[in-house]
């Protein structure tokens, strides 16, 4: 019985695979659906495709290398985690 409704489960998947990948051959329906999935996507996060102006940190992830006291900060930082792991080591 069990086996039965696996293979009707797979049909069913197969036949809808089948039946969406036929509708997607034509270009104006890729379109239509790619329309909806940009839709969707700009509800979802609306302000993660427009460029933040008041991004609080002005540096972050642009280093510079004449910024001497910026990189002391960043590699003592480096050193504070590589100190913390070698005593949780030994």
């Amino acid at each position: 019985m069990k086996r039965l409704s696996f293979i009707k489960s797979l049909l069913t998947v197969a036949g809808m695979g089948i039946s969406v990948a036929m509708w997607l051959s034509s270009k104006q329906n890729r379109i239509k659906v790619q329309n909806v999935f940009r839709e969707l996507k700009s509800k979802i996060k609306p302000c993660a495709f427009e460029k933040n102006k008041n991004h609080p940190v002005e540096k972050g992830g642009n280093p510079q290398p004449y910024d001497l006291p910026d990189n002391e900060m960043v590699s003592e930082g480096a050193m504070y985690s590589v100190k913390f792991y070698n005593e949780n080591m030994q």
